[in-house]
């Protein structure tokens, strides 16, 4: 099992720093992010799967096709400014770049195929939608006007494909966000802040686990994940806080060398920010995806990746760790 786990986080460590040196190596102004897209694909519709086959694994019926569209083009929304510049480089200036004073922005284009996603949605259900009449309670019961809707309808089904695309597609659009940032300063700022936001929300995963082998006496939250205890999650905190201080101390400084100056670099305190937030918010991210495995009376999100689950094993803290990253980040920059 260790031996399992152990090899498919090397592949995947091996798969993500290439991906990101690629990225680092080929970047240019205005199209920094493009190269990692199938990076986070990988990571956004592979989580989107697993949380799809447990919904339909449980008896919960949601379009799976639906929510791989939704989300591939809600975190690829923040790409479209990048992408039009490299075509714009590719035709060397004949197509105009992607205009600065664009009302829209960058993550305007993820609200926007957000709000896109949801109207889908909803057209597909007005395709299919078949009526159902509503069943009447026995009139001996307690409730005798009270009536029964089918177990699966076209609400159940629209509002579970929303959660998951939304869920999902939300937090992976600020991921490409955060590799964007600082690029008035350097190409690679973005590129140092993701990889601090990784590094620091992972090393508490690892720092949890540790602290609570050894230490751990007090349970967190038994009746979601019996394994977590209140030493661990200290553990996490104090362990992302030091890996945080690490990266803004020694990887900005590697990554950014073309900085004009250094206080275009975030100072080394974020780190008393930055590490605690994301290892708690990397925690609940956990223990969100813990509640729904239960609910839906599986182990593992899914069978991907040998010895760590599905993918969703993986991005479940990343996910709701990115915000808070994206804002510190942002400030920083």
């Amino acid at each position: 099992m260790l031996i399992d786990r152990l090899r498919s986080a090397a592949v995947l460590i091996a798969i993500a720093v290439g991906c990101l040196f690629v990225d680092a190596k080929f970047s240019t102004p205005g199209t920094e992010g493009l190269l990692v897209i199938p990076l986070l694909l990988f990571f956004a519709l592979g989580t989107t799967w697993d949380v799809t086959s447990l919904l339909k694994s449980s008896g919960r019926d949601v379009w799976r096709a639906g929510c791989m569209i939704g989300v591939g083009a809600i975190s690829l929304g923040p790409a479209i400014p990048a992408l039009v510049n490299a075509v714009s480089q590719l035709s060397g200036g004949e197509i105009g770049a992607y205009p600065e004073n664009c009302p829209i922005g960058q993550l305007g284009w993820a609200l926007t195929m957000a709000i896109a996603s949801l109207f889908a949605l909803l057209i597909r259900e007005m395709r299919t939608y078949v009526a159902v009449v509503p069943k009447e309670l026995d009139a001996s019961s307690e409730s005798a006007n009270s009536i029964v809707l089918p177990a699966s309808s076209s609400i159940d089904r629209t509002m579970r494909a929303a959660f998951v695309s939304l869920y999902v597609g939300l937090p992976m659009s600020l991921l490409f966000a955060t590799r964007g940032l600082g690029s008035d300063i350097s190409t690679s700022w973005g590129l140092a802040a993701l990889l601090t936001m990784i590094a620091t929300t992972k090393s508490a995963d690892a720092g949890a686990y540790f602290a609570g082998k050894a230490l751990g006496r007090h349970k967190l939250i038994p009746r979601l994940s019996p394994g977590k205890t209140w030493e661990g999650a200290i553990g996490g905190v104090v362990m992302s806080t030091f890996v945080a201080m690490a990266c803004l101390r020694w990887l900005f400084p590697a990554l950014v060398a073309d900085a004009n100056t250094v206080t275009s670099l975030p100072a080394t305190s974020w780190a008393f920010i930055l590490g605690p937030a994301l290892a708690i918010a990397g925690m609940v991210g956990d223990l969100a995806e813990s509640m729904f495995k239960r609910d839906c009376g599986a182990k593992d999100s899914g069978n991907w990746l040998p010895g760590l689950g599905g993918v969703w094993d993986v991005t479940d803290s990343l996910i709701a760790a990115i915000l808070p990253a994206f804002l510190c980040l942002a400030a920083a920059a």
